[in-house]
């Protein structure tokens, strides 16, 4: 973008967002006459803001249909699913199309990306799973997720499988550790399914997890790069007779994390031993932690927050609320997709994300407010090119087969975290390399506002699109253009205000015809409302 278009862009962002004439923020964003009955989880949240004089309002249509979307399937509505639910006089209409968003395939694209970020499937450094090994874990993952598989019987897949890395997905759960050991992999399961960090663990407690895992074996087969994983009660007399650790006399006695002490007799897997500690309803970390990330994943942070940090000294911010949801989640047999439609149907979920910089420090870890938050890069550029009709290559720097990416492959459903491209490293896609949440950056840099603002990358995306020429006729009028582009953009349609700005902003002739609309679809992608979950 040379210097005249720069120009005409800061021109833009003042014809469409009002940058001196913006439209009420709560006028857009909030409807004040939604008032419907407390849910469960509002019994709990409610009674925090009281006190602190806080009496939330719930996010408009607009906004709710947009945040559905985005939070439950990582994906923007279309203009049509948006305006179909902006006419949609159903008095239930929220609680049917969350049902609606929460059955669509890309729910579960979206949400194995976030289980493969904690899983680390990865090909690539420094996880090193291998092209195949990684397909394999993550197409396991995606399918559990759409069957709404029972989260007890995914982990405990995870934990007692056996067989080939490149054919048995969950059997990469051991692959997919950097250090491939019994205190690697004890570290692995204490974190993502117990929400613990190992180093506030004493000593001994990891030593007591890691005996666990002293029979698990993995050995290599004939075919390149392919791993057999598989229980091996023989393994620590193996590893004595090499001169390793030696055999302790009699049983050997792993101790969990609560105490729990089982003896290892060699006639029983001990995973398995370790999958029925874990699993069981009275676990005191296995429902919570999952209920917990659940939650942060959703409302952008955590009851307990980080959602891997769970230790005495970092405690709930609402254990009412915890309880609750882990009680549900028990209930329910494990049922993932019912915690989901526990919380969307919330009007805690729903709450309006306008307020005051003292009002959020005020309310801090109360959930009075929807948090705004910046989109994944995923997220982000799958919206840029469902906006503009286009494509993006995505490539792997391994030279294996299972690398090539038909274009029409969303960021969100890319199988392998070495399959990549510089739009998603420069926006903030994590390594995979440790697990934890945190790995994660979507803090916005210098350098991806200058991506967004002038690069020909984005740039072309916009001038080529077949989308906006369709909607941008010329025979058409400008009311009309104008609410198919917010409805395809935003989500919702321009205000009066917005409407009168761009009919001034075409009447002083500084760009005409389709490349008004151009302009437009770049100041608005632009916009904190199109790159923010809000």
């Amino acid at each position: 973008m040379n210097a005249c278009q720069v120009s005409v862009w800061a021109a833009m962002v003042a014809a469409v967002v009002g940058a001196e004439e913006r439209p009420p923020l709560r006028a857009i964003y909030e409807d004040p006459t939604l008032d419907p009955p407390l849910t469960e989880i509002d019994r709990r949240v409610y009674p925090e803001l009281e006190p602190l004089g806080i009496r939330p309002k719930l996010c408009s249509d607009a906004v709710f249909i947009r945040r559905l979307f985005l939070d439950a399937a990582g994906v923007l509505p279309s203009a049509a699913d948006a305006a179909a639910f902006l006419a949609d006089t159903n008095a239930n209409k929220r609680a049917i199309w969350i049902d609606r968003v929460l059955d669509r395939p890309e729910f579960a694209d979206y949400w194995a990306m976030k289980w493969s970020d904690l899983l680390r499937v990865k090909a690539e450094f420094p996880v090193n799973l291998w092209p195949n090994a990684a397909q394999a874990f993550h197409r396991w993952i995606r399918e559990s997720l759409r069957a709404n598989k029972p989260y007890d019987q995914f982990v405990r897949e995870m934990l007692v499988t056996n067989g080939s890395n490149f054919r048995v997905g969950p059997v990469n759960f051991y692959r997919a550790v950097q250090n491939r050991n019994p205190e690697g992999w004890a570290t692995a399961v204490a974190l993502i399914f117990m929400g613990t960090r190992v180093e506030h663990w004493p000593s001994h407690r990891l030593a007591g997890m890691s005996m666990v895992f002293t029979e698990l074996s993995i050995k290599p087969t004939k075919e390149w790069k392919e791993e057999i994983v598989f229980w091996d009660p023989d393994l620590p007399a193996k590893v004595a007779a090499t001169g390793g650790a030696a055999v302790v006399a009699g049983p050997r006695v792993a101790e969990f994390p609560d105490g729990t002490k089982v003896e290892l007799r060699g006639d029983r897997d001990p995973r398995e031993i370790l999958a029925d500690w874990l699993i069981t309803p009275t676990n005191q970390w296995f429902a919570t932690v999952m209920a917990n990330r659940v939650w942060s994943w959703l409302l952008g942070r955590g009851i307990v927050h980080e959602p891997d940090d769970f230790r005495p000294d970092n405690p709930p911010s609402n254990p009412a609320l915890l309880e609750y949801l882990r009680a549900e989640f028990v209930a329910q047999k494990f049922d993932v997709k019912h915690l989901f439609r526990l919380i969307l149907n919330s009007r805690t979920w729903q709450h309006s994300s306008v307020a005051t910089a003292d009002e959020l420090a005020k309310a801090e870890g109360t959930f009075a407010f929807y948090p705004m938050r910046r989109l994944e890069a995923e997220v982000l550029i799958d919206a840029i090119n469902k906006v503009t009709g286009s494509t993006e290559l995505y490539t792997s720097p391994i030279p294996e087969p299972f690398t090539f990416v038909p274009e029409t492959k969303s960021a969100v459903a890319l199988p392998d975290g070495s399959i990549t491209s510089p739009f998603l490293e420069l926006f903030g896609r994590p390594a995979r390399a440790t697990g934890m949440e945190n790995e994660r950056s979507n803090r916005p840099i210098p350098a991806q506002w200058m991506h967004l603002l002038n690069s020909s990358h984005i740039q072309q995306k916009i001038q080529a699109s077949a989308t906006i020429a369709a909607i941008a006729q010329p025979n058409r009028k400008l009311p009309e253009i104008a609410e198919d582009i917010y409805l395809l953009v935003l989500s919702r349609r321009p205000t009066a205000p917005e409407i009168e700005r761009l009919a001034a902003y075409e009447q002083k002739g500084v760009v005409r015809g389709r490349d008004l609309w151009n302009d437009i679809v770049w100041a608005l992608i632009n916009t904190d409302e199109f790159l923010y979950r809000h």
